[in-house]
């Protein structure tokens, strides 16, 4: 028995039996079997996802390669527009008001430059380059480029803005900004127009002001645009039509534009020209000799407006302050231009409504006399003449050239309301003239069922209703038209981008009396001018012009009190309206001054600035002298 192996193992010839425990056992023979399973299910699973993989590539380049392709190639290519060169605006002599020059204006991608600058700085530790460093090279170098469009300090600021993105610096010199572009790759240029005023402050509240808008998030739809006047009013004409071009971009959010890319797809076509009917010269003087009156005057304000007596166009239109856009803060009140938005009461300038409808009616001829007593009672009011007299007997022609309140309601009852008021309406009172400019105001003539008792007390002598200055010089232009109201109009023709000169509409004509009628109001109103003892002598002397006949009105009206809502007796709208020569017109003046220190003797007065005025206009235009001295005629009986 001997050698054999027992049970529990022993030795048994060639060696001992092993033995197990009966979880040893079990558990190696479950591992062995678990491990093949895994490595089956693997096979099976990457098979799957490689056979899923399969069919989608298939199914992308079958079906969806067009379709990712089109819109990898948008995510890198962008449209932009291209903005149309801007017209110029220039006056009747084509001597420009306003033109563009090509600009630039800098910007940084602030993120990608960052994102670069850390890179360097990781890659060579040792050069002592990043961000900060290259950001202060860079603005060292723009800003000595520059030295009067910005400082070292700002481009710092600009470029440690929280920001991906920044615009450094506008209007930069197209050289300059391609110097800069090539010294440093990170700073790229956008090209712009700056607008150019050559005359500074020159009739700028007629042409307006035009920049470069920024207002839309989008870069590529930044234009000049206008913002005031006929930069505003006429952008459409002005701005021409964007072209359009393509450009590839780095995609990943970022605008930047690779060089070389650009495609034009459509080129911009360059806006029109606007020639005005402004004179640049009498424009010139009418800003200068009504700034200079309004001070010496102390007025609030004033306006004035040189139209050509037969064809309504304006030569000149003034506000007693303008702005430089080069200088000024550009507010809402800079902008305003108060010669056409802004009504007054016009007080006995406007009496020559009644002058006219009382002779074109046969109510009375120049030399009729009238009873004129010193006050008139209308409903609950009472009208006194702006002296104290008794029972005087006018002619036709004094009761105007006196300006007697009392004389032209007289000859208002004779009319009636009704033939009044229609005279009114022919001579354009109570609406906008079509001048041509933006914010123009209707003035005001209260609707006829709205009169009261009171209002045909008012109205004939230019009070209770309102017009802007170059509504009131209509009245007169009308008169020294034969009768006949053209609209004012101070765009003359567009000059399109090849050369054609397209003029304006004719403007609208209104017969607002006849010849003869025309001929009679405007001879009777030469004694308003005319000198002489107290009874013969008109309110405006002061506005007569040696060698030439002078035909014009006087009007003082009262301002409504803001504080009390009743009418001032130290605030006034003081205005002249005439005509220049009387006997062959050739210009219509009106000036307006908003509140003047009427205890001035001097300045109590519009007339002797209408002199100024007409005067240059006699000397500028070299207008003939009159044959003779306008006749002296008797306005007291």
């Amino acid at each position: 028995m001997a050698g054999r192996p027992t049970a529990r193992g022993g030795p048994s010839g060639n060696g001992a039996r092993r033995t197990y425990s009966v979880g040893a056992r079990r558990g190696g023979t479950v591992s062995v079997r678990n491990n093949r399973g895994r490595f089956v299910a693997g096979r099976i699973v990457l098979t799957l996802v490689l056979v899923v993989a399969g069919l989608r590539l298939g199914y992308i380049h079958g079906f969806e390669a067009d379709a990712l392709s089109e819109r990898a190639e948008r995510q890198r290519t962008t449209p932009i527009d291209l903005p149309a060169p801007r017209g110029a605006i220039v006056d009747r002599d084509g001597n420009k008001l306003a033109f563009s020059v090509e600009t630039r204006a800098l910007w940084v991608h602030l993120r990608s430059m960052r994102e670069e600058w850390a890179e360097a700085a990781r890659s060579d530790s040792d050069s002592g380059e990043d961000f900060d460093t290259r950001a202060a090279e860079v603005a060292g170098f723009i800003a000595r480029q520059l030295p009067h469009r910005t400082t070292e300090e700002q481009l710092l600021r600009l470029f440690h803005k929280d920001a991906p993105f920044t615009y450094l610096v506008e209007g930069v010199q197209p050289s300059v900004a391609e110097e800069i572009e090539e010294k440093y790759p990170e700073i790229g240029y956008e090209k712009r127009a700056k607008r150019v005023y050559p005359g500074g402050d020159l009739a700028m509240k007629v042409v307006g002001y035009a920049n470069w808008r920024q207002d839309d998030p989008d870069p590529s739809k930044h234009n000049l645009g206008g913002l005031s006047g006929l930069e505003s009013m006429r952008n459409e004409v002005l701005a021409g039509t964007p072209g359009r071009q393509i450009v590839n971009t780095p995609g990943q959010g970022l605008d930047l534009v690779i060089p070389g890319t650009e495609r034009n797809v459509q080129p911009a076509t360059p806006g029109s020209d606007l020639e005005l009917t402004l004179d640049s010269d009498v424009q010139y003087e009418v800003q200068r000799t009504l700034a200079d009156y309004v001070e010496r005057a102390h007025a609030e304000g004033g306006a004035a407006v040189v139209l050509d007596a037969e064809t309504g166009e304006v030569h000149a239109l003034a506000n007693d302050t303008t702005f430089d856009p080069g200088e000024d803060e550009l507010t809402n009140e800079a902008l305003g231009n108060d010669a056409v938005t802004t009504p007054f009461e016009p007080g006995s300038v406007a009496k020559v409504v009644t002058a006219t409808a009382a002779i074109e009616d046969g109510i009375v001829g120049p030399d009729s006399v009238l009873e004129v007593p010193g006050s008139l009672r209308i409903a609950d009011h009472t009208v006194h003449d702006a002296w104290t007299h008794g029972t005087q007997r006018f002619t036709t022609r004094g009761v105007f050239a006196k300006s007697s309140n009392v004389g032209t309601l007289q000859l208002a009852r004779e009319l009636g309301p009704d033939r009044f008021l229609e005279e009114l309406e022919q001579f354009g009172v109570g609406r906008t003239t079509g001048i041509g400019l933006p914010g123009e105001s209707p003035g005001y003539v209260p609707p006829r069922d709205e009169w009261s008792g009171t209002t045909f007390g008012n109205l004939p002598i230019g009070q209770g209703m309102s017009m802007t200055v170059v509504q009131m010089a209509s009245l007169y232009q009308a008169l020294a038209n034969d009768g006949v109201r053209v609209e004012p109009r101070i765009v003359r023709a567009r000059i399109t981008p090849d050369g054609e000169r397209v003029p304006e509409p004719a403007p609208r004509t209104t017969r607002v009396a006849d010849p003869a009628t025309a001929d009679t109001v405007t001879d009777m109103l030469r004694a308003v001018v005319q000198d002489g003892d107290y009874e013969h002598r008109g309110t405006a002397p002061e506005a007569a012009l040696e060698g030439y006949q002078i035909s014009g009105k006087t009007g003082t009206a009262q301002q409504v009190d803001p504080e009390t809502g009743r009418y001032s007796n130290t605030l006034h709208n003081v205005t002249f309206a005439g005509t220049v020569p009387a006997d062959d017109p050739r210009f219509v003046v009106g000036v307006w001054l908003d509140a003047p220190d009427t205890t001035l003797p001097e300045y109590g007065s519009a007339a002797p600035l209408f002199r100024e005025i007409a005067g240059f206009l006699a000397q500028h235009y070299r207008l003939p002298v009159s044959d003779e001295p306008a006749p002296r005629h008797p306005l007291v009986r």
